[in-house]
Formats: structure tokens, C-alpha cells, sequence
């Protein structure tokens, strides 16, 4: 079950509250009159099954509340109650394979913007990786790739493409791809000044059997991304993130970045070359599969649509459930 919150005026919430009764997925309405937009507006408190969640905001939109106030979801911890029960009972599919568009949606947009903490993130797990490449230790690629914040820009492209969201895509791939020849860059620069002081050498630097996948893209390299790009966005969008510790840990995004800053430091043209393609086919293969996916849950999510109060349903009246 989702809770929602509606602050709006008088009339627009004695409609909301009609078909909020009529609904037989919503439950736990509560009417808080006068408490909102200076005693000219109401308070609506209820739960809705998260499998439905789409359909009553959209009737909620429909009827101008999101512009004359406000309408918010959260997902609380424990719902105990026989109404939720029955509310849930009555919504298709399975709340698992509910995906709430507007919850997706307001996440990427925060995800799209660029910021300090995501650079710094993603420079850290840059050089990790450049290091673990250096010493051949998969390990640290294994924990450059956990650091690296670069999944939520790429999926945040992936959704704008899938929703057809264009203001999503452009800050999306500026933060992504932005961020990427920062870090190369810094990278770069850092493993420059070690080269011209002695620090590291060129065979360290192009040398490890342990770690040399990443300079060795194959079809393989694609066939993963692919799995990993549908196996991460279906954990954003059905709340599974235990999942995306396995997604993290399966792309050579960050680790191909990294291998860039070492092998142009030292001048090896040829491993920072295959570098960068390992990166751009992890890049096409994670975009591609995650914009499918987010397509095929649009198609198979679960819908049970609302009419608005005094309208049918399908051609038959709408009969209200007593609570």
C-alpha cells in the first residue's frame, strides 16, 4: 500500500473524495476540513494499492489538484489494517510488479541533475579503478565499481527515452557523459604526475591477467550490459535495490574509465583506445536494455482505471464499496 496526502480546494476535494470512495483499491480515507491553503482548502489522507497508484493519480491530475495543490505519495513501513487487506485484494497483479510512473519519474529528474557529490563519487571510483588496474587486483575494481554513481544518470536517460521525457535525457547525459571526461580527466592528470615522478611505471600500468577484461571488449561485454541494464532498472522501478549491488558490480563502466586516465598517462594509445570502446559498448547495452524494459512495463503493468465522480466505467455505472 502507498499513502497519499491531498491539499486542495473545497470543491476539487469533495470530487477526490467521491471517487476516492468509489474506488474499491483506495482505503483509510480521512477529511480533514479547513486545514490546508488558509482554511480555504482540505486535507485528503488515504491508502491506495500500489498497483492502482497510477490510476488515482491520474484521476487526482484530472482534476486540477496538482496545480491548485498538492499531491504526495510515501511508502510506509507496515499497514495494518483489514480495509488496506481488502483494497489490495481488489487491485490487479501483484504489488511487486506495481510501478508508480510519477515516483520513477520525480526520482530521475533529481538523479539528471548534475552535482558535487556525484562528481566526487564517480573521481573516486575512477581512480580506485585506475589502481586496481595498476596492482591487478580485482578487488578494487569490484569496489570502484559499488562507488561509482553512474547508473543513476543512465537510468535516468533511460526513462526519458522510454516516457518520452526529452527534458530528462539532455541534463541526464550532461551529468552521465559529463561526468565521465571529468573523471577521465582528473584521472589523467593524477596518474601523469606519478608517471613523471617515478611513482608508477609502464609495465605495471599495461600489464594484469587478472584485470585485463577490460581492455579486451567482446560480444560478451555486450550480452552482460544487456542483462545488467534490465536486471537495474527493474530494481529502481519495483523498489528492489538489494539488486543493484549485483547490476554495480557487472558493467565495466567505471573500470574502463579508469584504464582511460591510467594508459593515457603512460602513453599506451592502444589500451586506452580499447578502453574506451569497452566503455561506450557497456554504455549502448545498459541504455538499450533499460529503455526495453521500462517499454515492456508500460505494456504489462497492472491497470485498473478510474472515472471521475458521475461518469461510467466501460459503459456500466460505477458502484461505490462501503468501507
Amino acid at each position: 500500500m502507498l499513502h497519499v496526502r491531498v491539499l486542495a480546494p473545497r470543491r476539487a476535494c469533495d470530487d477526490a473524495i467521491a471517487a476516492i470512495r468509489a474506488d474499491p483499491t483506495t482505503a483509510n480515507l480521512a477529511v480533514v476540513r479547513g486545514a490546508a491553503l488558509d482554511g480555504a482548502g482540505d486535507l485528503l489522507l488515504f491508502d491506495v494499492a500500489r498497483e492502482n497508484a497510477n490510476a488515482v493519480v491520474e484521476m487526482l491530475r484530472g482534476l486540477g489538484l496538482a496545480e491548485s495543490g498538492s499531491i504526495s505519495l510515501s511508502d510506509p513501513v507496515t499497514v495494518l489494517s483489514s480495509a488496506a487487506d481488502a483494497a489490495e485484494a481488489a487491485a490487479p497483479g501483484h504489488p511487486s510488479d506495481g510501478v508508480v510512473w510519477d515516483e520513477v519519474e520525480n526520482t530521475a529528474r533529481g538523479d539528471a541533475r548534475l552535482s558535487w557529490s556525484f562528481l566526487v563519487f564517480l573521481v573516486l571510483a575512477t581512480l580506485i579503478a585506475g589502481v586496481g588496474r595498476y596492482l591487478d587486483q580485482p578487488i578494487l575494481i569490484i569496489g570502484a565499481m559499488v562507488v561509482g554513481p553512474e547508473f543513476a544518470p543512465l537510468a535516468a536517460i533511460c526513462i526519458g527515452l522510454a516516457r518520452r521525457r526529452r527534458g530528462l535525457i539532455a541534463p541526464a547525459s550532461l551529468t552521465l557523459f559529463g561526468g565521465f571526461l571529468a573523471a577521465a580527466l582528473i584521472a589523467w592528470v593524477a596518474w601523469a604526475l606519478a608517471y613523471a615522478f617515478g611513482v608508477i611505471d609502464f609495465t605495471a600500468a599495461t600489464t594484469g591477467t587478472a584485470t585485463e577484461f577490460i581492455i579486451k571488449p567482446d560480444a560478451w561485454s555486450f550480452v552482460i550490459a544487456l542483462l545488467a541494464g534490465c536486471a537495474g532498472v527493474l530494481s529502481l522501478t519495483s523498489a528492489k535495490s538489494s539488486a543493484l549491488v549485483g547490476v554495480f558490480i557487472s558493467i565495466t563502466t567505471v573500470p574502463a574509465v579508469g584504464t582511460i586516465g591510467l594508459t593515457l598517462a603512460v602513453g599506451s594509445w592502444d589500451e586506452a583506445g580499447a578502453s574506451a570502446i569497452q566503455l561506450a559498448i557497456n554504455l549502448a547495452g545498459l541504455i538499450i536494455a533499460g529503455t526495453l524494459t521500462l517499454l515492456v512495463q508500460g505494456l504489462v503493468s497492472p491497470r485498473h482505471r478510474i472515472s471521475r465522480p458521475g461518469k461510467t466505467l466501460r459503459g456500466r455505472p460505477r458502484r461505490s464499496r462501503s468501507r
